[in-house]
């Protein structure tokens, strides 16, 4: 069955002090979602847990991106969380203080039902 993109929704994190790539990841993703309630799902004969959640987060250093942590921001599906190269560190004026900004795509899809 092939999955059918439904929703994109994207939201932008910040950890001020700490450097904590996985807060500001967190803080992305519920962003892009805090505002969205989905309504659709007995119209397509689906339910919440059906949905197929894919997310990409963009932070300076991906490594430093606990996933599994992030997939719980989503309550509800199959999740991926993939961290990739991008977002924003701002350096402290002094010390190691530095702000990380994350930005993150969801990206919702079902399977279409459909076989061959």
């Amino acid at each position: 069955m092939a999955r059918v993109r439904c929703i994109t929704e994207m939201g932008m994190g910040v950890d001020v002090h700490g450097r904590d790539a996985t807060k500001a990841a967190k803080r992305a993703v519920s962003d892009a979602i805090r505002h969205s309630s989905l309504g659709f799902f007995r119209m397509l004969g689906k339910t919440a847990n059906d949905m197929f959640v894919e997310v990409t987060v963009a932070v300076p250093d991906p490594s430093g991106v606990d996933t599994a942590a992030v997939a719980k921001e989503l309550p509800y599906g199959t999740v991926k969380v993939t961290a990739v190269n991008g977002g924003l560190e701002i350096p402290a004026e002094s010390g190691n203080d530095s702000i990380i900004i994350a930005n993150a795509a969801v990206i919702v899809s079902f399977d279409d039902g459909k076989t061959g």
